[in-house]
């Protein structure tokens, strides 16, 4: 029988299972307790759904289902090999990482946020990147101070 007339996987199939990596920050990989912990959880969670594409009989169809946690399981690896566990803060003296600061806007909002690593940062459920403009502005400072931060000051009302 010729080869052309098997069922193999085409070039484009290839090209559609054979997703790029998903961007590594150049940042250091600065992550409290639960950020390790939710890492650990989604290399697991990858690892899972990889292992049951892998069951999956049609070859191409294993392929298009195994290429998201392929993809994952790369990325959550290497951030979990390059984290930085940084211990709580021991002071509410000034904000630092793993700090929960409260401040206030020069428009009346009041805004609370822990400043925690880039992979488990998420402003709505309160909590900000490191790295951010925001944090970068308030890292190191008292409850008191005003800092700029683009068109805006923040007044540092509490740390926790």
């Amino acid at each position: 029988m010729s080869v052309a007339f098997t069922k193999e996987e085409s070039a484009e199939t290839a090209a559609e299972t054979l997703l790029p990596d998903r961007p590594i920050s150049p940042h250091p990989n600065l992550v409290t307790e639960a950020g390790l912990q939710a890492l650990e959880t989604q290399l697991q969670q990858a690892r899972e759904a990889h292992d049951a594409a892998s069951a999956i009989d049609d070859v191409n169809e294993r392929r298009r289902q195994a290429a998201i946690p392929l993809r994952d399981m790369r990325y959550f690896a290497a951030r979990v090999r390059t984290a930085q566990l940084v211990p709580a803060p021991t002071s509410t003296d000034t904000v630092a990482f793993g700090s929960t600061v409260t401040f206030s806007r020069n428009d009346g909002r009041v805004q609370t946020y822990r400043i925690v690593g880039e992979d488990e940062a998420d402003p709505k459920a309160g909590s900000i990147s490191f790295v951010s403009p925001v944090a970068k502005s308030l890292m190191g400072k008292a409850v008191g101070d005003v800092v700029g931060a683009g068109a805006q000051e923040l007044e540092i009302m509490s740390i926790e």
